[in-house]
């Protein structure tokens, strides 16, 4: 089993007091053994996700910075980051997975959903939010990520009541479930089996929201 590994760490931290292109470029082939590792690992966490999930594909995040439109002008990101996009038009939502010094974590959801899927999901949660409410109130929902994450607007959407009962959940602009991990526990052996388990307990709020953005208010489905 592939571990992540302490060198990894190691040249993640050296490259933030040296975020520059010609430490870089002195350092490649260690930035290139540690990527493989990495690369390796993400690799193990497709493979368990064929066994409860169907993806499509694993995308790993390159290293180099657009700096084009930022005021930070670093050259290099400080971490190593995959996405694991779900098959089919009938499973929305996706995998994320970021290692980094003191920040890294899994998350999953719906980050900037577009305007008509943000409508769709408001109109579902206005006219029944019980059953979503029972999705990140499952126990093993709590237990891995705590609460529905994301920004929210300060009153209601137009055209919504702002009185409204759920209307905590109506004012959501992303619905993102988060896990942090402290570096010994990136680090530890069973490193690998707590992702795969956080992402089975995401499975059931990425399906239920498949759902809603792949059916009309009726129920019916609206995938051609």
């Amino acid at each position: 089993m592939t571990l992540i590994s302490n060198s990894s760490f190691k040249f993640l931290r050296e490259l933030k007091e040296n975020n520059n292109r010609e430490w870089f470029a002195a350092h490649k082939s260690e930035f290139l053994a540690e990527k493989q590792k990495v690369e390796t690992f993400f690799q193990e966490i497709l493979e368990n996700f064929k066994k409860h999930d169907s993806i499509e594909s694993l995308k790993m995040f390159r290293i180099y910075r657009d700096v084009r439109f930022s005021k930070n002008k670093e050259p290099y990101k400080t971490h190593f980051s995959g996405h694991f996009v779900r098959a089919s038009k009938s499973r929305r939502g996706g995998y994320y997975l970021q290692i980094s010094p003191n920040n890294s974590f899994l998350a999953g959801g719906f980050w900037e959903p577009n305007k008509e899927d943000l409508f769709r999901i408001r109109k579902e949660f206005e006219m029944d939010a019980v059953e979503i409410r029972k999705v990140i109130d499952e126990p093993n929902f709590k237990k891995y990520f705590g609460n529905l994450k994301g920004d929210s607007l300060k009153t209601a959407p137009r055209g919504f009541d702002k009185a409204h009962s759920d209307i905590d959940l109506i004012r959501m602009k992303q619905f993102i479930a988060v896990r942090n991990f402290s570096d010994a526990e990136v680090l530890s052996p069973n490193f690998l089996d707590e992702v795969d388990n956080s992402f089975k307990a995401l499975r059931p709020f990425l399906n239920y929201m498949s759902d809603v953005l792949t059916t009309d208010l009726n129920g019916v489905s609206i995938i051609e």
